[in-house]
């Protein structure tokens, strides 16, 4: 039970054990601190914003710390005078089969986004290519003062911008799954790592792996694969730059391998975990879509985790995201093994 304002006032046990706190802990704590983890300042949460309209409510989301997805409902509770003075909220966790119906869903959305995001590409690749390709004309046959040369080289350079988002938002879209063959994902781990180690060790950032104790592979492009790695490895130095602005123990990514068995279909599981500035729960359901981005603006267009959801999407795997704000972002990806 929790105020108008957020507050909890009364918990049962099941919670307790869920969040894993005291009940000393979680009376008169804020309910988006306990439920969500806390959230960044310049976002609002939804939960928040729900229990300030009174307004009944049900979401799909996670809880911070624990695994799977729950259903989360407000019902206001009102007083003899009509008043809501109370909001009754339950969490239950979504069974196997809601969780693929929310998964339908999200990749449907996906899809459609993807479509409309090619459209979009298309339209603007070809005049973009023409003020390139002018530009260009421009700088090779007059003789311009240095101002002017300057000038040609940011519009070039800027178009050439436009133009890698526009191949990107393209290869969102379709699902060109590329030359597909036996991989041991530990190699192209270890390939995505040696491009970035020089900029990790320069940042004082540890990369642990743990690797499996049996030898398999999937059936994957290496390249679409090693794409993948290489930005959720870019999202935790990021992350982790930051949260630490000097050399820290906890300044390190985790790359662990695991075996597993989903549905009675041997699937491989990678798990990329970093301990940086982590994700308000409340933002998780978005983080796939196409330019939803928390990076501010210039640094990031927020077509990487598009992408990547995309191409295992190609590899008939799954991808999922935990986060806690400040205390670590966690990325699993289950591919199935091959045969």
């Amino acid at each position: 039970m929790v105020r108008p304002d957020g507050i909890i006032i009364e918990v049962n046990d099941a919670t307790l054990r869920a969040a894993q706190k005291s009940r000393e802990e979680v009376i008169g704590q804020g309910v988006c601190k306990i439920i969500h983890g806390g959230r960044w300042p310049h976002l609002e949460c939804p939960l928040e914003e729900f229990l300030k309209n009174c307004t009944p409510k049900t979401e799909e989301t996670c809880l911070p710390g624990l695994s799977g997805e729950y259903s989360f409902s407000i019902s206001p509770v009102k007083n003899t005078q009509g008043e809501v003075d109370t909001i009754l909220l339950i969490a239950r966790e979504l069974t196997r089969d809601e969780l693929r119906k929310v998964d339908y869903f999200r990749s449907a959305k996906l899809a459609a986004l993807g479509e409309l995001a090619a459209g979009v590409a298309h339209e603007v690749n070809n005049p973009i290519t023409g003020i390139i390709n002018f530009a260009q004309i421009l700088l090779d046959t007059y003789d311009l003062d240095p101002a002017g040369v300057d000038m040609l080289q940011k519009i070039m350079k800027e178009g050439d911008r436009i133009a890698t988002i526009t191949r990107n938002l393209i290869s969102f879209a379709r699902a060109d799954i590329g030359l597909r063959e036996p991989v041991d994902p530990v190699e192209v781990v270890d390939s995505s790592l040696d491009l970035v180690n020089h900029q990790l060790l320069k940042d004082g950032i540890k990369v642990i792996k743990v690797f499996p104790s049996f030898n398999s592979f999937i059936i994957a492009d290496f390249r679409k694969l090693q794409q993948v790695f290489l930005n959720f490895i870019s999202n935790s130095r990021y992350a982790l730059n930051n949260k630490f602005k000097g050399l820290d123990e906890n300044k390190k990514i985790e790359i662990i391998f695991q075996g597993t068995n989903n549905d009675k279909n041997n699937f491989y599981k990678i798990i990329f975990k970093d301990y940086g500035t982590g994700l308000p729960q409340s933002i998780l359901e978005h983080v796939f879509e196409p330019f939803f981005s928390t990076k501010p603006p210039g640094e990031g267009t927020g077509l990487g985790l598009s992408i990547s959801y995309g191409i295992i999407k190609e590899h008939d795997g799954n991808l999922y995201l935990n986060s806690i704000v400040d205390k670590f972002t966690e990325i699993i990806i289950e591919l199935p093994i091959g045969r």
